[in-house]
């Protein structure tokens, strides 16, 4: 199935490899580097590439290229998904997934991904059991093992690993038990210049992050199921339920964890939390152009959007720019003339502007068009597709947990074209 893995930072550099079965040579990555070059962007490198002999599979998360390599033809999905619990399982060892830190834990990298496939074929996925296999690194036990030679493996096998909930290990125990469950959605749009929309989907995920003594048994029941499309489940939610009632029960694995993941693609349940007024304008004869833009809000349920900057790629004719902003910072970057706005909060009563003149290169003709205006920005407790959780239930045990719902909306790729 999988036969190698290896890691590439943006620099294109392979700082660790991983065979499962024969070792592949690192030459097979050149055909990823020659794609990579191909490609403007990290984002835009296909993420599968057949080669004569091998079908390389990628994914870049953190800065990092995740490449597997196969032999055989295998559902590409399937591979994508295994790579990307590679990922979850690094971030949920270390805290953070990335070079340095891959880097100076290396031993426990190779014991992780030792577990994880057997004879390149998917193990143990899950975290938790993992976690019992290979203990997570803690200072103190990175002390013990330098000085008594021992390593980060359990001396057992996990108890989840032969029972019928596989996510979960017996005998939990929390002196607070606690359940709490993050609804984030991300939104991306295009704007056309006169502020209609000319697509929009929501990408949204349901994380949990549950500490429960026992063996709870939870349901979870949304206001308008209906609007989930296209949903994705844990393991270990019991699909029939859902089908029949639209009812998410479940037996949760411990700790934090993606319950699911959806995806709202009808136009009219979009609503558009933000609008931006612009003015860009070149003239023919002249050196100077006209830049003027503000931001709003729109649809937001009376909450605060924040965290907005507003980035914009000019054409290569813009000289310099010099811009006056009525609230936040704003830099150009004559070399790449990138713009970028970090605006913050939007004040409904005092809508943020940026507003100002550009210097043309003399002689050079009107650039052919306009350049896109990006977003990025968060509205804390708000789901912008109007999802809502009903209630949450537990059965099972006799305790009272504590329970909590957060809502948070976010822009993935929002473009708005002048």
């Amino acid at each position: 199935m999988i036969h190698s893995l290896f890691l590439i930072n943006s620099s294109g550099d392979i700082f660790l490899e991983k065979h499962w079965k024969s070792v592949v040579s690192r030459s097979v990555c050149d055909y990823f580097f020659e794609a990579q070059e191909r490609a403007t962007e990290a984002e835009n490198v296909p993420p599968v590439i057949p080669t004569p002999h091998h079908y390389l599979l990628s994914v870049y998360r953190h800065k990092i290229f995740f490449v597997a390599v196969i032999q055989t033809e295998v559902p590409p999905l399937f591979v994508i998904e295994f790579l990307h619990r590679v990922v979850d399982t690094f971030q949920d060892y270390f805290g953070v997934c990335s070079e340095p830190v891959i880097k100076d834990n290396v031993v426990v990298v190779y014991e992780v991904l030792e577990e994880m496939l057997d004879n390149g074929f998917p193990l143990a996925t899950e975290s938790n059991i993992l976690k019992e296999l290979i203990k997570p690194p803690t200072i103190l036990r990175t002390v013990v093992n330098t000085i008594t030679g021992s390593t980060n493996v359990g001396d057992q096998l996990p108890t989840g690993q032969l029972s019928v909930v596989p996510w979960r290990r017996t005998g939990v125990k929390y002196t607070n038990n606690e359940a709490y469950f993050d609804v984030i959605e991300e939104i991306d749009a295009i704007i056309d210049k006169s502020g209609s929309t000319i697509t929009a989907e929501i990408q949204g995920v349901i994380d949990a992050c549950v500490k429960l003594t026992g063996m709870p048994d939870l349901t979870l029941s949304f206001m308008n199921p209906r609007l989930l499309d296209d949903v994705s489940f844990h393991p270990c939610v019991r699909f029939k339920r859902w089908e029949s009632e639209r009812i998410l029960s479940f037996i949760p694995p411990d700790g934090n964890f993606r319950l699911l993941s959806y995806h709202v693609s009808a136009q009219n349940l979009v609503a558009i939390p933000v609008y931006v007024k612009h003015n860009i304008s070149f003239r023919d004869s002249s050196s100077l152009g006209r830049f003027e833009i503000t931001v709003g809000p729109k649809q937001t349920m009376g909450k605060t959007i924040e965290g907005v900057t507003v980035t914009s790629q000019l054409p290569r004719g813009v000289l310099n720019m010099s811009l006056v902003p009525s609230q936040g910072a704003h830099t150009f970057d004559p070399v790449t003339k990138m713009l970028s706005w970090d605006v913050g909060k939007i004040n409904p009563q005092k809508l943020p502007s940026l507003k100002g003149t550009m210097s043309l290169q003399a002689g050079a003709s009107k650039p052919d068009e306009n350049p896109t205006i990006n977003l990025q920005f968060k509205i804390q407790q708000l789901a912008i597709s109007g999802l809502k959780v009903n209630r949450l239930d537990m059965y099972g045990e006799k305790y009272k947990p504590f329970k909590g719902i957060k809502y948070m909306t976010k822009a993935g790729k929002f473009q708005v074209r002048t």
